[in-house]
């Protein structure tokens, strides 16, 4: 049944906030359209009573509800009271750098925001939000405040629509683009997937506290077929990280995970290659490369926003991206159940996208590309601009992405992270491999020790632990983690350089027993002649690949 904007009636009750700077905070001035508001109202359907039943949040402004009163035809308009959360609050508040995941000191508590208050069994079929948009939109506390607030009224009522007021965007991963049915100017009508809503209010507000328990006993191993959830990976540009997705998409089905692997690579990778990964069990999908406009040509990040076609993989609902580079150790399917973005925190209000739970989208896609130009990543690759995006996430437990980093000289937490790297049964879910990957150096012992700016990377077992993976998969997998000639060159110089140097943890003494040593897949095999020229600056090394040493950026990968 179609209704005209004439037959409309609100339900709820009415306040005025007498505070006035606080108003002030909570207030965007802007004209509203109505004609342009008549044109997307007058699409929906009735779904009660015969009359559109319509909250209104964050208007409150006595003109503001004659305005509404007027438009309505004189039938009176309410609006869902609620109290300004303080002003002291910050941002740094709902996303803080670190909390007490173990709960060893203290249980993590995030600041109270309010909610309005929705009486018992009040059905809506429409709540209406005005957004203040202040210039410093995408980390303001109010903004974020408002935004779910509106969401709570919705999400109690049963509203089946949104009208958000917004000169600025609605956050993408609170209101999906997915469900916007039309927009108008300002004016953002979304269509409301309650049960997906529901789940993101039960959440806490920010990374002040954890998405999902440290532990839960009542976990188990869903055995998925044909499912609508996968975990991803993506290669682009380079072969060098091969060999870490066959071995990641090993540690994963030792964990006893059954969900789809999909891997994105581009045309730099290798038939043998893609040949490889799909015996680990990846289904190889290929993609056109993503460019970094604001990227250095030949830089390590150039087409690290290829990662964006992740969203593209709408033939599933739910993607868990994992870097290559990483471990899982323990089940972690239970993180499907997250909405988008779920990750661990990086640094200051960021999060590691190194695991991340996502939803794909192509309006997400779209989204993503529409702002490259713009916006300005921190640390000029993917990571940086998915949290310019993204900036309300949830904070998993950062055991589910473990960074291989010692942080300080600090002996108790070397003592500790070192525990947990070789602890049996693992205590850690996922084992994020920073620095020098372990396939690129000799299985002895990790190489990070050898490089002076990578040693806060180097745990002999977690590199260990890697290899144990390793050595589980089939021979036939095994050879796409051979070392290249020119590899061990540059492994040999490394060690030169810690011996030189007398390294106190004389790793450049240790004797290399890694059989690989012996094995040469290439034509040119005699990798000691390479040190002969190794830093001329007038041998040009023509006939040579790539190489990756502790100065290697591709090799490496710092926290950030």
């Amino acid at each position: 049944m179609m209704i005209k904007i004439t037959n409309v009636s609100f339900f709820s009750s009415c306040s005025f906030i007498e505070n006035v700077r606080s108003k002030e905070r909570y207030y965007t001035h802007f004209s509203i359209n109505w004609a342009e508001v008549a044109s997307l109202l007058g699409s929906l359907k009735v779904q009660r009573d015969g009359r559109l039943k319509i909250g209104l949040v964050n208007f409150n402004k006595r003109e503001e509800i004659q305005e509404w009163e007027e438009f309505l035809g004189g039938r009176g308009s309410f609006l869902f009271p609620f109290k300004h959360i303080r002003e002291d609050i910050q941002w740094t508040d709902l996303y803080p750098e670190w909390i007490d995941e173990e709960e060893t000191y203290e249980v993590p508590k995030c600041p109270h925001v309010p909610m309005p208050y929705v009486k018992r069994g009040m059905k809506l079929d429409l709540v209406v939000v005005r957004v203040p948009c202040q210039g410093s939109w995408s980390r303001d506390v109010v903004r974020l405040h408002v935004e779910l607030a509106g969401a709570h009224v919705a999400s109690h009522t049963d509203a089946t629509h949104m009208l958000v007021f917004d000169s600025c965007r609605p956050r993408p991963n609170l209101l999906n683009c997915a469900n916007l049915v039309a927009k108008e100017s300002n004016a953002w009508l979304f269509k409301v997937d309650l049960p997906a809503l529901r789940k993101k209010l039960a959440l806490p507000v920010g990374s002040c506290e954890l998405a999902v328990p440290l532990e839960d006993e009542t976990r188990t191993i869903s055995q998925v077929i044909g499912s609508e959830e996968a975990y991803a990976t993506i290669l682009h540009s380079a072969q060098f990280y091969v060999c870490g997705a066959i071995t990641v998409a090993q540690s994963i089905r030792l964990t006893g995970s059954t969900r789809d692997l999909v891997i994105l690579v581009d045309d730099n990778i290798l038939p043998e290659h893609r040949e490889g990964l799909q015996m680990a069990g990846w289904k190889v999908m290929g993609i056109q490369r993503i460019r970094n406009p604001k990227a250095e040509p030949e830089s390590y990040n150039e087409w690290n926003y290829s990662k964006f076609r992740l969203w593209q993989l709408t033939m599933y609902k739910k993607i868990i991206f994992i870097d290559a580079d990483l471990l899982i150790l323990r089940n972690i399917d239970f993180l499907f159940e997250l909405p988008e973005i779920s990750a661990t925190g990086n640094n200051a209000t960021l999060f590691n996208s190194g695991v991340m739970v996502i939803e794909p989208s192509n309006c997400t896609f779209q989204l993503l590309m529409d702002h490259i130009n713009e916006v300005v990543s921190y640390n000029g690759g993917d990571q940086g601009y998915l949290n310019e995006i993204f900036t309300w996430w949830h904070r998993i437990p950062r055991r589910m992405n473990f960074l291989k980093h010692f942080w300080s000289n600090d002996t108790e937490e070397f003592t500790e992270k070192t525990r947990l790297f070789g602890a049996d049964p693992p205590e850690l879910y996922v084992i994020h491999y920073l620095g020098l990957k372990p396939w690129l150096c000799f299985r002895d012992y990790d190489c990070n020790w050898n490089v002076m700016d990578q040693r806060f990377f180097a745990s002999d077992i977690a590199h260990a632990l890697w290899w144990k993976v390793h050595d589980s998969m089939p021979q036939e997998l095994q050879k796409f983690c051979l070392l290249r000639t020119k590899q061990k060159a540059a492994l040999e110089w490394d060690r030169l350089g810690a011996q030189n140097a007398s390294f106190p943890d004389e790793h450049w003494k240790w004797n290399i027993t890694d059989p690989r040593l012996q094995i040469c897949n290439q034509d040119f095999c005699f990798w000691e002649s390479m040190l002969w020229h190794w830093g001329d600056p007038n041998y040009d090394g023509k006939n040579h690949t790539t190489v990756l040493t502790g100065n290697s950026s591709i090799a490496s990968d710092h926290p950030s």
